[in-house]
């Protein structure tokens, strides 16, 4: 069974506001593309911290951790160097083994939607198998995806 919220009415369960560095973008000064996926993992892996979900102790206190298996970006919009660019974290679809992230880029100067993006989680054991979602991770994944 699988639980699919609809994230365009959703609200985020976490967020962040950055201005894009030179670092962020190409000799034009356009965000690089690759750029969306660290920031993509770190508000992803921040809202699990802050939630009791820290990524370097699952294992030792749950016995499984979480691996991402695909992610997916479209790039709507040119972000360029200095905007400032909320980027909102969503819990999209709850599967059996996994949990798809969703993600919405968002220029603040204009309120221009400038990417979209996936990120899917799955749960495995320590020999790296697929393993269902665990109840206390599944709970804390619905209450989230619920907001």
């Amino acid at each position: 069974m699988s639980l699919n919220f609809d994230t365009e009415l959703s609200t985020p369960v976490h967020e962040h506001t950055q201005r894009l560095s030179y670092a962020d973008t190409d000799p034009a000064g356009i965000l690089y593309y690759a750029t969306w996926f660290p920031r993509m993992e770190a508000l992803q892996t921040e809202w699990l911290l802050l939630n009791g979900f820290r990524q370097d102790t699952l294992l030792e206190r749950f016995g499984w951790w979480t691996v991402s298996r695909a992610t997916h970006c479209d790039y709507l919009q040119a972000a360029r160097l200095f905007e400032e660019i909320t980027i909102e974290l969503r819990v999209g679809e709850i599967g059996n083994c996994s949990v798809r992230f969703d993600f919405q880029m968002w220029r603040r100067s204009d309120q221009t939607l400038v990417a979209t993006a996936s990120n899917w989680l799955v749960t495995v054991s320590p020999d790296q198998k697929a393993i269902r979602l665990p109840e206390v991770f599944r709970t804390f994944l619905e209450s989230g995806a619920a907001q």
